[in-house]
């Protein structure tokens, strides 16, 4: 195994998007932080508060830095962050009166956070797109099943039917709340990260503010009405929207491996991976992926959720401990949503097997349906304790319970569209309907 999984050449095609590893490289990490220097330059003059042409050569000389890597990281080990070095080389890059404007009024804290932002900010786009491409499929996967009957299932025992293209759709409503709760917290969590060495923008004195929005505006992030080295609630935001979408997709994983197990055969993957030893088998590897990605992602929260209680005006071991907790739950929420939605495209949907399940129960399944028709007929009482007792009966002796019951009670109900499990499936399609309605 491997320090880090995502980026593993091993095991990291496994787990990870390609397109949203490229954003959390070293390489992307750094560009993002170049990007936000430059910006603070380039407003910083255009506000005067640094000399124009002084602006004007630092963002022209960024546009070609290229960092050392290694002396920032050996940095890093002495000073506790990359940006000493990395200021320091900028500085040097730039030469002349303007390299001492370079950082004007900035902190450690504003440049690595408001960078990061900017990676996650790409991160979320892609992941906007996934989510829409999946949800898409579901409504597919759910429009083409919504008179499919199969078993729907309670505490893992079989309780009653209900339509495949119901549970495609439910697979689905929270995916389509994610894509609505990742556009109301993108101003909450997309804000730009600058306050300074303690928080007061202090070094710029009345500029400072309008600096802030400018710098803002510039790399289009959300304005902050004060910075937040401290008050890491949108970190913490970011993080469980990340394990949501995660658990979301682990959901849809737990339920296609159960229903792709041999003995229930409803649902298979076409893509099903191989076994060192056994010939036979086609284990559902990207289901057992998504559940793998939900559970670790979950309890990376739980990490990012002890380092927000932060030190005064600039903590630092909760603030380092975000930088080993968010990016790879970033890249483990895209990669489950890339497995997710090439899941789906080899889905294989078997509603023979779906039937033969509901039919192995001999009806018992159409139980409660039974019992609230013999009440039109009947109290309620009398009909449950008749129902009951034929459950017991049609188990013992096999023969279908709504055949039993229309043999023993003579209630003038419709048996026929009583023994059949899909025509109670209206609401299903209603149900269909209303989570993807406006979707």
């Amino acid at each position: 195994m491997t320090v880090g999984p995502f980026a593993s050449r091993l095991i990291g095609p496994l787990f990870s998007d390609p397109a949203i590893n490229a954003a959390l490289t070293d390489e992307a990490a750094m560009a993002a932080m170049v990007r936000v220097e430059a910006a603070l330059a380039a407003v910083q003059g255009r506000l005067g508060v640094i000399p124009p042409d002084a602006a004007a050569r630092i963002c022209e000389a960024l546009e070609d830095f290229s960092a050392d890597f290694d002396a920032i990281g050996a940095d890093a080990a002495v000073t506790g962050v990359p940006t000493v070095e990395f200021v320091a080389q900028l500085r040097r890059h730039v030469g002349g009166e303007a390299a001492t404007y370079v950082h004007w009024g900035a902190t450690s804290q504003d440049i690595i956070d408001t960078g990061f932002l900017l990676q996650a900010q790409a991160v979320l786009e892609i992941a906007d797109r996934r989510l829409a491409s999946i949800v898409a499929k579901l409504k597919k996967l759910a429009d083409a099943h919504r008179a499919t009957p199969m078993a729907g299932r309670t505490r893992s025992q079989q309780a009653l039917p209900i339509g495949f293209g119901l549970k495609a759709a439910r697979w689905a409503q929270p995916l389509i709340a994610h894509r609505e709760r990742l556009k109301q917290l993108r101003p909450r969590v997309l804000q730009v990260q600058f306050g300074g060495a303690a928080g007061n923008l202090s070094a710029l004195g009345p500029d400072g503010f309008a600096v802030a929005d400018a710098l803002a505006d510039e790399l289009g992030l959300a304005p902050a009405p004060a910075n937040g080295h401290v008050a890491r609630d949108g970190i913490g935001e970011l993080a469980s929207w990340l394990a949501l979408v995660a658990g979301s997709l682990g959901k849809i994983g737990r339920d296609v491996s159960l229903m792709a197990m041999t003995e229930v055969g409803e649902l298979a993957d076409s893509a099903g991976g191989g076994s060192s030893t056994l010939p036979q088998k086609a284990n559902p590897i990207a289901a057992e992926t998504l559940m793998t990605l939900a559970s670790w992602t979950a309890t990376q929260l739980t990490g990012v959720f002890q380092a927000a209680p932060q030190e005064h005006e600039r903590g630092g071991p909760g603030w380092t401990a975000e930088w080993m907790l968010l990016p790879p739950m970033l890249a483990a929420a895209g990669g489950a949503l890339r497995t997710a939605d090439a899941m789906l495209d080899r889905l294989v949907v078997r509603p023979e097997r779906m039937r033969a399940n509901l039919e192995a129960s001999n009806g018992l399944l159409l139980a409660e349906a039974a019992s609230y028709a013999l009440s039109a007929h009947m109290p309620r009482a009398e009909a449950q304790a008749l129902v009951k007792a034929a459950c017991r009966d049609a188990a013992e002796s096999g023969e279908h319970l709504i055949d039993l019951l229309r043999r023993t009670t003579g209630a003038p109900c419709d048996w026929d569209r009583l023994r059949d499990p899909a025509a109670r499936l209206e609401n299903d399609s209603r149900i269909v309907d209303r989570i993807f309605a406006g979707s």
